[in-house]
């Protein structure tokens, strides 16, 4: 049964987390041309992954209850708490600054042909995106780390 977690585990954290991760910073593209309704779409998306994330970590809190009695696991063990910590702090921060960014963005962003300048489109919401998605990333990178290095 451990197997089957660790499995879903990791098979969940690449398929759920890393679209999570990578689809604000999609968004970003879409903003820069001008795409409005893949910007909406988009944010829709890195919602719903961010909630299915939560599958992960609950598969997480199943291996920790599971592990070997020698490896003295808990929820304090260090590595583990502040995966915790890292992950929590990326969820959240996910769905209270950068989905609520790329869809005020969704809203605003104006087609290339649109702007008087024809540049590009409205960088709504670029900078808060770009920053909350990349300090999201940074997070779950920390939480990777962590889950392979056990110190």
């Amino acid at each position: 049964m451990e197997t089957l977690f660790s499995v879903l585990h990791v098979v969940g954290a690449v398929f759920i987390v890393g679209p999570m991760a990578i689809l604000p910073m999609t968004a970003l593209r879409a903003i820069r041309s001008g795409n409005a309704a893949q910007v909406r779409t988009l944010a829709k998306s890195t919602m719903i992954f961010s909630y299915l994330s939560l599958i992960v970590f609950v598969l997480g809190f199943g291996l920790v209850g599971m592990a070997d009695p020698k490896y003295a696991l808990s929820v304090t063990t260090p590595w583990v708490l502040w995966s915790i910590i890292a992950y929590v702090v990326a969820i959240v921060l996910n769905l209270v600054v950068v989905v609520p960014a790329m869809r005020r963005a969704g809203a605003e962003v104006q087609p290339a042909a649109a702007t008087p300048t024809g540049e590009g489109a409205t960088r709504a919401g670029y900078p808060v995106i770009s920053a909350g998605s990349g300090i999201v990333s940074l997070l779950l990178v920390l939480v990777v780390v962590l889950m392979v290095w056990k110190p």
